[in-house]
C-alpha cells in the first residue's frame, strides 16, 4: 500500500525543521550584509577626476568634490553632466557589491533575481 501524502523516504518534520533553520540563518546572514553594505562607502569620478562623488551603500550621496578648473560659467551642462556620470558610476558600485554579496549567500543557486540587499 502507497504512503498517504508527503514524499517517500522523507521525514517532513525533521526536514522541515531543518529547512526553517536554514532559512533562518539565510535571513540573519542577509540582515548582517545589509547592514555591512550600508557603512560602506562607493566612490567615483569623472573628467579625468574633476569631479567626484561618494554613495553611501543605503544610495544616498554623502559628498560631491569639484575641482575648481571644471567650473566653467559659460558650460555649466557639462559640469552638470560630469555629476550625473560620476552619480551614475558610484551607484553602479554600490549595484555590483550588493549583487557580489546576494550571490555569496545563496551560494550560486539563483535567488535574490536583482532584489536589492
Amino acid at each position: 500500500m502507497a504512503k498517504r501524502g508527503g514524499f517517500p523516504g522523507m521525514g517532513m518534520p525533521g526536514n522541515m525543521n531543518n529547512l526553517m533553520k536554514q532559512a533562518q540563518k539565510m535571513q540573519r546572514q542577509m540582515e548582517e550584509s545589509q547592514k555591512e553594505l550600508e557603512e560602506k562607502a562607493f566612490t567615483a569620478s569623472a573628467g579625468g577626476g574633476v569631479v567626484e562623488v561618494t554613495i553611501s551603500g543605503k544610495r544616498e550621496v554623502t559628498k560631491v568634490k569639484i575641482d575648481p578648473d571644471a567650473v566653467d560659467p559659460d558650460d555649466v551642462e557639462m559640469l552638470e553632466d560630469l555629476i550625473v556620470a560620476a552619480t551614475n558610476e558610484a551607484l553602479r558600485k554600490v549595484e555590483q557589491e550588493s549583487t557580489s554579496m546576494m550571490s555569496k549567500l545563496t551560494g550560486g543557486m539563483g535567488m535574490g533575481g536583482g532584489l536589492p540587499l
